[in-house]
């Protein structure tokens, strides 16, 4: 008898889910022991292995099935029928993971989809096991699923891969700090002991940060007393937006507001732009008005997310670095 997903986990599935915190938990912070992991820089992917074939489905319950017909092929290949695995798609560029590329599968027309999975394939990192042989196994606690994720995975082959794992933290310490030049984000960590409870934010996710001179040409809210600082870098020549800040504290917005001073001369901005210059992931596409002030850099706290010249989070403003030009900026080597 062939196995199948079971009904419970029919889609969409909830996932579970990773609170952010600022430094790496300690190996006995979570239930049964801290368990360390890569945190890649991809598409959270569930794949399915059903009876009738195979699917792959989203964070959000989106079928992202038809733009990774070669991860569908290997799991059909790989993985018996009745198991469900929660990992991420991702695209290596080189020795790099490469965002980029993986968007492009999305917005591909049904014609050009084809190239750009034979010029650029996909890669499935798998690193939980939510159901096996027919039966869901998520009130299983992380060992024994990891345990039986890796019996399955003995036998694969590249595009489908197991996320390494460790309890050593000076490990995972050293990945932390050295893995970020592959593209990966940080460390996301979880308990031994943890069942898998979708929806819910029981895992830790420490990103890696890095300092960044940014040049500040605008900020939205009056100029004494600015809500957010709008980033800029020199891309191509020119000083391109790049990103916004998280809100500034009070403290922050004093200490900005006393160098900010209006433009002198032409300005390389426009008085209002679109919430997608932003956050290009932004569902709102209506109209930002920028109060425009003459370029002054700033140092700001970023993560490595870093997609077509922007940054993809928030970042941190951290103070004002007045002894620097805007001509001192350059586009960092991420």
């Amino acid at each position: 008898m062939t196995e199948d997903v079971p009904p419970a986990l029919h889609p969409p599935v909830s996932l579970a889910l990773a609170k952010a915190v600022g430094s790496i938990p300690a190996e006995g912070a979570l239930p049964g022991g801290s368990r360390y992991e890569p945190k890649w820089d991809g598409y959270r992917a569930c794949a399915l292995i059903g009876a009738g074939g195979v699917s792959l489905w989203s964070r959000q319950g989106k079928d992202l099935s038809r733009y990774f017909p070669e991860l569908l092929e290997a799991l059909a290949g790989q993985v018996p029928p009745g198991c469900v695995l929660d990992g991420e798609a991702v695209v290596w560029s080189g020795d790099r993971l490469d965002f980029d590329a993986l968007q492009r599968r999305l917005v591909a027309s049904k014609a050009g989809l084809p190239a750009l999975v034979r010029e650029q394939p996909a890669s499935f990192v798998a690193f939980d096991l939510l159901a096996v042989a027919g039966h869901d196994i998520r009130d299983t606690p992380l060992k024994q699923r990891r345990e039986l994720l890796e019996q399955l995975a003995a036998g694969w082959a590249p595009p489908l891969n197991l996320s390494p794992i460790t309890q050593d933290r000076a490990q995972a310490l050293t990945w932390f700090e050295e893995l970020h030049h592959a593209g990966l984000e940080g460390l996301v960590v979880k308990g031994a002991g943890q069942s898998y409870q979708g929806g819910v934010r029981q895992w830790i996710k420490v990103k890696r940060r890095q300092s960044v001179d940014v040049v500040c040409a605008a900020v939205i809210g009056p100029m004494d007393r600015p809500q957010y600082v709008v980033a800029g870098l020199p891309v191509q020549g020119q000083l391109r937006i790049v990103g916004r800040s998280t809100p500034l504290t009070a403290k922050a917005a004093r200490e900005l507001a006393a160098y900010l001073r209006p433009p002198q001369g032409r300005h390389p901005w426009p008085e209002v732009i679109t919430e997608i210059m932003l956050n290009r992931f932004s569902k709102d596409k209506g109209p930002v008005t920028l109060t425009r002030v003459e370029p002054l850099v700033v140092e700001i706290s970023a993560d490595v997310a870093w997609t077509e010249n922007a940054f993809r989070h928030a970042v941190r403003y951290l103070r004002p670095r007045p002894e620097l030009g805007p001509e001192d900026v350059q586009l960092p080597d991420w």
